[in-house]
């Protein structure tokens, strides 16, 4: 019960170690965008199981602290972002209305956003699950041409006259970023643009998987100088082992150094594994200090946990060509691996594997890395492939 590791998806750890750098570069953005300087909106990168919605949650309460107005979507493939942007800004002004002199000013703001959001597609199909629960009627003539890209940059440059009245900001923060649509990340990345040049206080923050800094480079061309990219890895010893001790030591629980060298051969510094490998040392070892015999005993029952939990989730989403062309990547090593060299592992040609390959990028199972080159999202994923019966 006293268990303090939390190996769940954006759960955050008892002890966010090995993040300093991120977390201080988001409170420069904050402070900047506060003080009317100019700023970019920033973009947090790496495979799964690294901690990507552990900060971008941090960095939402960081703005929150502040009394900025804050709203968060999860993007998906299939999805427009005109509703969900719509649905987290709406939060945002909630959060800054009560705060505001002037009930006409957010009235006005929310006729335009209640526009905005009767513009999505699915609103017309009937398919939309979200309904803004505003008051007022929808405004004309701002934020509902129908051109996304028009529409979310007037929208955008009105939410941050909104913060602006308050000596405050709006932070937007998107997830699985390098799942929205090609076109709705264009004019997402021309609205920003639209921002950074007006120095209105709103910013978006986004987190994805390696390859969204190339997806948005393809987007405009600009975006390289639009956002500020953090690319977050596997922690290095020192932080992976603060990462078990400090939880531990708030328990009056101590491991021995030779458990922790283990811990962190197991975990392999990623984050996700280090929470995973260190609750079930902890649920299997009778006493304190947990020593490296109480992680031997324990590490299977980690892996097997993983197996089905981390990365058997993943591999049941494929279909058998996904299964085979993921097989013939793990045969080929963990580093990224060439698209025609995994056609020769299979004896086919790379043409006849792009649907296999497109649909598991769409899937999230695997990213280009670069040009002819991709890699699995998730580490030690071609480790657990080798392991399986094809």
């Amino acid at each position: 019960m006293r268990n303090p590791y939390a190996p769940g998806a954006g759960q955050r750890p008892p002890e966010l170690a090995g993040r300093d750098r991120e977390l201080q570069q988001f409170e420069v953005v904050l402070e900047r965008v506060a003080r009317g300087r100019p700023e970019r909106s920033m973009v947090v990168t790496g495979l799964r199981g690294v901690g990507k919605t552990v900060l971008l949650n941090t960095f939402k309460s960081m703005a929150m602290q502040r009394l900025w107005g804050t709203g968060k979507i999860e993007a998906r493939p299939e999805q427009s972002i005109r509703r969900p942007v719509a649905a987290a800004l709406h939060m945002a002004i909630r959060e800054l209305a009560p705060r505001h002199r002037a009930p006409d000013r957010i009235e006005e703001f929310l006729g335009v956003l209640k526009a905005f959001a009767m513009r999505d597609p699915s609103a017309a199909k009937g398919t939309s699950h979200w309904s803004p629960g505003i008051d007022v009627p929808a405004s004309r003539g701002r934020a509902d041409s129908g051109d996304l890209e028009i529409d979310l940059t007037e929208l955008f440059v009105d939410a941050a006259a909104v913060a602006t009245d308050l000596g405050v900001g709006i932070a937007l923060f998107i997830d699985e970023m390098q799942d929205v649509q090609a076109a709705d990340i264009s004019a997402l990345c021309a609205a920003c643009h639209e921002l950074s040049q007006t120095g209105g206080p709103l910013i978006v923050v986004g987190a994805g998987l390696p390859h969204l800094p190339s997806v948005l480079s393809a987007s405009k061309s600009y975006s390289e100088r639009l956002f500020r990219y953090a690319r977050i890895d596997k922690l290095d010893r020192q932080a992976a082992d603060l990462a078990l001790i400090i939880p531990a030591r708030e328990e009056g629980v101590e491991f021995t150094q030779e458990a922790l060298d283990a811990l962190y051969d197991a975990a392999d510094g990623y984050p996700y594994f280090v929470q995973a490998y260190g609750k079930v040392a902890w649920d299997l070892a009778p006493r304190s200090p947990i020593t490296v015999d109480d992680v031997k005993v324990s590490a299977p029952e980690a892996e097997e946990e993983l197996a089905v939990g981390f990365f058997g989730s993943r591999y049941e989403r494929a279909t058998p060509a996904e299964r085979d062309y993921m097989h013939a990547m793990a045969t080929l090593g963990d580093e990224p691996v060439a698209t025609a060299d995994v056609a020769d592992a299979l004896g086919r040609k790379p043409s006849s594997l792009s649907p296999a390959r497109d649909s598991l990028i769409k899937k999230g199972l695997i990213y280009s890395a670069e040009r002819g080159l991709i890699a699995f999202t998730v580490p030690h994923f071609g480790r657990f492939l080798r392991a399986q019966p094809i």
